[in-house]
């Protein structure tokens, strides 16, 4: 990850690449991703995809301040907050590209928009991976990797007929791990619980 960081993150253009130099006039032949131009798709390019597993990582290895750094420096809206950052991206700011340009005149401008699989793969990081709400089983359990500034927050999560109000607190500036798990008031050693599908409406306190 110390690699990637060195190589792969562009914080002037606000992209992860998915390699770098792209492949140009060598004489390896990667595959039809050489028939890009150097800097485009995965060429040398952002290609959501994986920028998205590059965050799922950081916080996989708890360093959750760098998860929520490179989720925010990806997130398109980030990249239409002035006028220069709308004519350089070029693309929708509501929804993610598939693809930002890495290299030479086009660095930077979007490419591939309403593209599932990014999109898909950009909320499985910010939703389980950063906020750390997970589901398996019919079991649910917070994991967050967040930054320290973070002081609490909200999550509502329905399944089938209950609801869940989820308020995580963080009044020690942590950037993983969770202390102390309630439902309704009362403390679960094990830190996770079996969701009630019948119309139940529980209240969940997680301390970090």
């Amino acid at each position: 990850m110390e690699s990637v960081e060195n190589n792969l993150v562009d914080l002037s253009n606000e992209i992860i690449k998915l390699l770098a130099p792209p492949f140009e006039k060598g004489k390896l032949e990667p595959g039809y991703i050489k028939s890009y131009m150097p800097g485009v798709r995965e060429n040398g390019g952002q290609y959501t995809h994986a920028a998205a597993w590059v965050i799922c990582a950081f916080a996989k290895l708890g360093l959750g301040e760098k998860a929520v750094k490179y989720f925010n420096m990806i997130n398109p809206i980030e990249h239409s907050k002035t006028k220069d950052g709308v004519k350089k991206y070029k693309v929708e700011p509501y929804v993610i590209a598939g693809d930002v340009c890495g290299n030479g005149d086009l660095v930077g401008q979007g490419g591939w928009t309403w593209y599932t699989g990014s999109s898909s793969w950009l909320y499985q990081a910010g939703i389980e991976w950063i906020l750390g709400l997970k589901i398996k089983k019919n079991e649910l359990w917070l994991e967050p990797h967040i930054s320290p500034e973070w002081k609490e927050y909200s999550i509502r999560y329905r399944y089938k007929e209950s609801v869940y109000n989820i308020k995580v607190k963080n009044p020690n500036g942590c950037v993983s791990g969770v202390k102390i798990f309630k439902i309704n008031g009362k403390e679960v050693p094990e830190k996770k619980i079996t969701l009630d599908e019948n119309k139940g409406y529980f209240e969940i306190e997680v301390e970090m």
